[in-house]
């Protein structure tokens, strides 16, 4: 994958760009790329450690400037996970209020222009002699 077009740091081997974090070497096609999503993931450089071609250093401060370049995400919210009420009750809430009535529906607007128009190619000018 190519780099991100927001480039805000770049090493020998890593970037930090508006994705997140990714390799300059377009040979490995965008596969170790890292979004922002994942940059506080424990772990990222043992994975990519086993790689002849790893500079830890430049990881290491690529992943540096990438973490105070981006905000963390926030975890989920844990959803309740009560249990639906009975089909039977939310129609007897539903019925429950007041309904109101619809609006009344309104005829078709027309828009009509005085006097007439013509395409023309953006770079000729037609004037009115």
């Amino acid at each position: 994958m190519a780099l991100h077009r927001d480039i805000y740091w770049i090493g020998r081997q890593w970037a930090v760009t508006g994705f997140g974090m990714q390799l300059i070497d377009q040979r490995h096609d965008g596969k170790f790329d890292i979004d922002i999503a994942r940059l506080w993931d424990d772990g990222l450089a043992e994975d990519l450690s086993a790689q002849k071609w790893f500079n830890p250093a430049d990881f290491a401060k690529g992943l540096s400037v990438a973490r105070q370049r981006h905000t963390k995400p926030e975890a989920p919210a844990q959803v309740n996970s009560a249990p639906e009420p009975p089909v039977a009750e939310i129609v007897e809430v539903a019925t429950a209020g007041a309904i109101e009535p619809l609006p009344p529906k309104t005829t078709g607007f027309q828009l009509r222009i005085a006097g007439s128009a013509k395409f023309l190619r953006p770079w000729r000018v037609r004037l009115k002699r």
